[in-house]
């Protein structure tokens, strides 16, 4: 017992643990959700509509909630609250099994397991840069937890069936709440001397709106519609597959793969982080995200679908890190939360609305639809150039 407590000892290792099982739930849902969903007699439109309308509730409320955790004494009562609720909504889905019902109980569990990253992030990221310590080493967890929740839990869809769907979401949450006990406090106690001495306290509070320029709102805009796409993978992706005639053993891997790459990149981030500027990490994943839709839109094969998912770790893992170190670097800890929550506001907003747009797009073109993503990732590419012309970086990770 007190081996395991002595390396849980750090902020950064019980940081670690609950970003395990921040997107462990998710995972489940990406497997699980689209083939539960089509088996209860619900069309490729209608699931889109139940993954979006999560998405709405998130735009109203991610804004007011960052701001509230923002005020808090420490984030850490913000996530372990956030938590507590993502883990009851979910229990309404053992009792419905028609649209309307299944709709509004999403809706519910979705909107509270979208609240939970990032803020946790913004947490996570302010207390490392104060410690001196590694972002990516902490957050890449995050994305173990997903490949273990994608490829372990996603296998058991071929002994299960999709009926353990609602199970498994509801212990995965649960999981992840009880671990929020364990969490550190991340703010840092007053007039605690710092290691990297990243900011000053201010004598008034800094004002997200004040950050609110062109030059940076771009580069956010840019990351929420390639992001977009990948909210798609996770809603159809499975479904697709599953439609295009591959096994159901091969859908939880392939999810899992996109993550694999994700994770490499992160753990190895300090070595590389620091020589490429965050704007320029966001073009990077653009880049890589209209290669990977458009060759998915050609429905390739498996062996080539592996290969293609791998892409994920640029057209997501370097886009998100680009966009918090971009958000990080530029804005204060006093609005840390609230700013993260409009990047993941704009996230949620680009993904409600091509969330309805492919779901209607898949009945009539099946894998062809990516081709909206296509299109997406080239405005995205021209949003990120326009805001390097306006503003050019000035250092590095800026």
């Amino acid at each position: 017992m007190s081996s395991v407590s002595s390396r849980l000892s750090s902020p950064e290792a019980r940081a670690s643990l609950y970003q395990f099982t921040v997107y462990l739930p998710g995972a489940v849902a990406s497997v699980f959700l689209g083939i539960w969903l089509s088996e209860h007699g619900i069309p490729a439109d209608q699931i889109g509509l139940i993954n979006a309308l999560p998405m709405l509730g998130l735009l109203l409320l991610n804004m007011i909630i960052g701001r509230v955790a923002d005020r808090a004494d420490d984030w850490r009562t913000a996530i372990i609250v956030i938590s507590v609720a993502s883990a009851i909504a979910p229990i309404g889905l053992y009792f419905i099994s028609e649209f309307w019902g299944i709709l509004l109980i999403w809706a519910l569990a979705g909107m509270s397991n979208g609240l939970v990253p990032p803020i946790m992030d913004a947490a996570t990221v302010r207390m490392t840069q104060r410690n001196g310590t590694d972002f990516g080493a902490v957050r890449a967890w995050a994305t173990v937890g997903y490949i273990a929740g994608a490829t372990g839990l996603g296998l058991l869809l071929t002994f299960w069936g999709s009926g353990a769907f609602v199970t498994l979401y509801f212990a995965m949450t649960l999981l992840r709440a009880a671990i929020g006990f364990l969490l550190p406090r991340f703010r840092a106690p007053a007039h605690q001397p710092t290691i990297a001495g990243v900011e000053s306290a201010p004598q008034t509070r800094a004002k997200l709106s004040d950050s609110l320029q062109l030059w940076f709102v771009l580069p956010l805009v840019a990351f929420a519609l390639v992001n977009s796409s990948n909210s798609v993978m996770g809603s159809f992706g499975a479904l697709l597959w599953h439609e295009q005639g591959i096994a159901n053993y091969f859908l939880g891997p392939l999810l899992g793969a996109a993550a694999v790459g994700e994770a490499v990149l992160m753990f190895a981030w300090r070595r590389f982080g620091g020589r490429v500027t965050a704007r320029n990490m966001i073009l990077v994943a653009c880049v890589a995200g209209l290669v990977r839709f458009t060759i998915l839109a050609f429905a390739p094969p498996v062996e080539a679908l592996f290969a293609v998912q791998l892409l994920h770790a640029l057209s997501f893992g370097l886009g998100y890190f680009g966009v918090v170190h971009f958000i990080a670097n530029w804005t204060h800890e006093s609005n840390a939360a609230e700013a993260q929550s409009f990047a993941n506001m704009l996230n949620q907003a680009a993904a409600m609305v091509m969330l309805i747009a492919f779901g209607w797009l898949v009945e009539w073109f099946g894998a062809a639809a990516f081709f909206s993503s296509t299109v997406m990732c080239t405005i995205a590419i021209g949003c990120v150039l326009l805001s390097l012309r306006l503003r050019p970086p000035k250092d590095a990770l800026r």
